[in-house]
């Protein structure tokens, strides 16, 4: 358990402002992703929470008591990196107790606690084996244990499965979530894989250029972003953008009309999930496939069109080369102002089904 609260932190280097004035709650016992583009802050925030890093101006604190003056070793906070960091001469068991031994605990209670980890994190026959005879997966887990045994009220994860392979991240993205589940403890993660957001997170925050652009449940943040940058960010292929102007009952763009929506007024810029488009005998883009991705029998196709690159998804067979028309499935239209950064418009909520 621990309750965080940023209010009004600010953090430079020399002239280069990282962190600008950022409002955040992190409740007790959730699961909250900061995401975001390397060096949007989200890591120098992290580091500012476990006080390894100190603000210039604002206020932190853990179930309502100020911590900017404590020191790290007494914020109660564990920290998982994205490197190992494990001793290579010293064996899981003594990687687990090393920091216990350290704080002088019993013997006993170093063996229970070590025990407990090993069984929650399925480490207990690897315990007499040395760091380099584990595969990447297991050392990070063994690097999440030296963390579990000490208990802490607050764990915090810096891109921690940065080094593992594509197979190794979705295995311990479940390792995670189950982990979660099982101590319910609060837990604050970084990454730039906004994949990792959206499975792992009771909450997304998302972060661009200093400053948080959006916080809420992963789905709202998809079906309802704050504005462009949002908006693209999250969802896999990036959402489509077109500008476009309201002319009666239509919006129009370069080479396309649609119906506008009441919320449409004057230059906007529509937006349009490549989920939500089909390639089809009929539709107002028109475009040839560049590129094609592949998921089996569907996938995502790649347009020039008109209007710009445009991202639909396909059944069947298509070709590169091949020009094709694209349907958005009913009312899919986000709308934005034209430099993006407000949201005027979502499709409607019966939609998210």
């Amino acid at each position: 358990m621990s309750a965080v609260k940023l209010a009004g932190i600010r953090k430079s280097f020399g002239d280069n402002e990282i962190v600008k004035g950022v409002d955040l709650e992190i409740h007790t016992g959730e699961f909250l992703v900061m995401v975001g583009p390397s060096g949007c802050g989200k890591t120098t925030l992290l580091r500012l929470i476990a006080g390894l890093e100190q603000c210039d101006a604002g206020e932190i604190s853990f179930d309502g008591q100020r911590v900017n003056e404590v020191p790290p070793r007494d914020r109660d906070v564990g920290m998982v990196f994205q490197s190992y960091a494990l001793y290579p001469h010293l064996t899981v068991r003594e990687n687990l107790a090393f920091g216990l031994m350290l704080r002088k605990l019993p013997p006993a209670e170093i063996t229970t606690r070590v025990n407990e980890a090993a069984a929650l994190l399925e480490l207990s026959a690897l315990l007499d084996r040395k760091p380099k005879a584990l595969s990447g997966g297991q050392r990070q887990r063994v690097a999440m244990g030296r963390v579990i045994v000490r208990r802490p009220k607050l764990f915090l994860f810096d891109e921690p499965l940065s080094n593992l392979d594509t197979s190794l991240r979705v295995a311990m993205r479940g390792e995670l979530a189950r982990l979660h589940r099982r101590l319910g403890v609060t837990m604050l993660y970084v990454t730039h894989d906004q994949v990792e957001a959206m499975t792992l997170a009771s909450r997304v925050a998302v972060f661009n250029e200093g400053v948080l652009q959006q916080l809420g449940p992963p789905l709202e943040l998809y079906h309802r972003p704050a504005n462009r940058f949002v908006a693209t960010f999250l969802g896999s292929p990036s959402m489509n953008i077109l500008p476009a102007r309201r002319d009666g009952a239509l919006l129009k763009g370069e080479g396309f009309t649609l119906p506008a929506p009441a919320e449409a007024a004057g230059e906007l810029l529509v937006g349009l999930r490549p989920q939500e488009l089909r390639i089809g005998a009929e539709g107002p883009f028109s475009g040839e496939i560049e590129a094609v991705e592949r998921l089996g029998f569907d996938g995502f196709a790649f347009l020039k069109t008109a209007a710009g690159p445009l991202v639909a998804r396909f059944e069947g067979l298509v070709e590169v080369g091949q020009t094709v028309r694209v349907q958005p499935l009913g009312d899919a239209t986000h709308l934005f102002t034209p430099d993006g950064t407000k949201a005027l418009r979502h499709p409607p909520a019966e939609r998210k089904a």
